[in-house]
């Protein structure tokens, strides 16, 4: 067939064979069994109800458009105006917009590995060259960027794609760390393109993981993505924004009528019911607190198992000693234990020998699930 042809996702053969397979504990999908908020649910039957169904402002509902602006002025140390939002229909949706408006076929495009296969896989639909810089590992099963080495891989580049809290590791950039990778893009004349899709799920006590959105100016080659998926529970309801560099979100707004003609005006309407109630976010935190909690208690201790408690998004990245094939043991786990888990190797060579298990369920779910998962491992491991 004359298509274009991208390798197809490792995770969704497990979640294929988990569907199939009878008392499975669901893990391998980043999503939550927590239902979206009742006010999202609410406002948009009502926007139904009276109408709000025609075609939308390509750049977002100027309601939405605000609230955004101010939920980030309050959240970040510098503030964002109104005119450098464009609402999306979701995150990735942001992140192919971006692509979209500032990579041609045959430039390079940087990102950090493990990662999210999605990205990788939209530049290169553009014709982008994708190069990988591979996260550090470090003995406790945590992680680093090696920014001598971005340094390096950044002359010449068109883009570096940045994603912290980081999808799968939970690795998330310090301000100095960004503070760092922004001065390099600078110098090199780069574009930043940071996914912050996990920005509000950090356990250290903060509302927020660092963002380029504290430091960068107004008019620096920076744009930052979002969505209401994780942190408001709204993964199924397509919805995100992209932050833009003053002066040309109309221009954008244009790359979007193309690319999916703007997102329903009743789906938009539930966003800005979600954004004014702050609860959601903070009690899908704490939840996610728990189960963070839950799965280092049940991955401490195991023989040739790293890993350590993510400073940040929902994930446990596990790592096994000797472990070179990821995928067949993932699906070994649904088969023989009842619990389905994402092959690190779905998130490219550099996420081979891990495992990587979402932990925003339910307590009771996930006490179930790591006893499955404890066990398994010992026993298809041999430890």
């Amino acid at each position: 067939m004359d298509i274009v042809s991208i390798p197809g996702s490792r995770i969704v053969e497990v979640a294929r064979l988990a569907f199939a397979t009878p008392d499975i504990d669901f893990l391998c999908f980043g999503e939550s069994d927590r239902p979206s908020p009742a006010v999202a649910r609410d406002a948009l039957v009502g926007a139904i109800d009276h109408g709000e169904t025609r075609y939308p402002d390509i750049r977002g509902l100027p309601d939405l458009r605000q609230a955004i602006a101010t939920y980030l002025t309050g959240l970040h140390a510098r503030p964002v105006t109104e005119s450098r939002i464009q609402v999306t229909a979701s995150g990735m949706a942001a992140i192919t917009v971006a692509l979209g408006a500032i990579v041609a076929a045959g430039q390079r495009v940087v990102l950090h590995s493990p990662a999210w296969p999605n990205v990788g896989n939209a530049a290169r639909l553009r014709g982008a060259v994708v190069e990988e810089i591979d996260l550090t590992p470090a003995a406790d099963g945590g992680f680093r960027l090696d920014l001598d080495r971005l340094d390096q891989m950044l002359i010449g580049a068109r883009a570096f794609v940045l994603n912290s809290p980081n999808n799968p590791t939970g690795w998330t950039a310090t301000r100095d760390e960004l503070q760092a990778i922004l001065a390099i893009a600078r110098r090199r004349n780069v574009w930043l393109i940071s996914d912050e899709v996990y920005s509000r799920l950090v356990y250290d006590g903060s509302e927020a993981a660092p963002s380029l959105l504290d430091i960068a100016e107004p008019g620096d080659r920076v744009m930052v993505c979002n969505s209401f998926s994780q942190a408001w529970l709204m993964t199924g309801w397509r919805l995100g924004w992209l932050v833009v560099p003053e002066g040309i979100r109309d221009r954008m707004a244009d790359l979007v009528e193309i690319v999916h003609s703007g997102v329903a005006p009743f789906t938009q309407r539930a966003g800005i019911a979600a954004m004014r109630d702050p609860a959601i976010v903070t009690a899908f935190r704490a939840h996610c607190a728990t189960g963070r909690q839950l799965a280092n208690e049940a991955l401490s201790g195991l023989n040739g198992v790293r890993y350590t408690a993510p400073p940040g998004a929902f994930y446990a990245f596990v790592g096994i000693d000797g472990l070179g094939d990821s995928l067949d043991l993932a699906l070994t786990l649904v088969k023989r234990h009842g619990v389905a888990v994402a092959p690190g190797v779905a998130f490219g060579a550099a996420g081979e020998g891990s495992l990587r298990v979402c932990f925003a369920q339910s307590a009771a779910t996930m006490e179930r699930a790591m006893t499955r998962l404890r066990d398994g491992l010992r026993i298809e491991l041999g430890r």
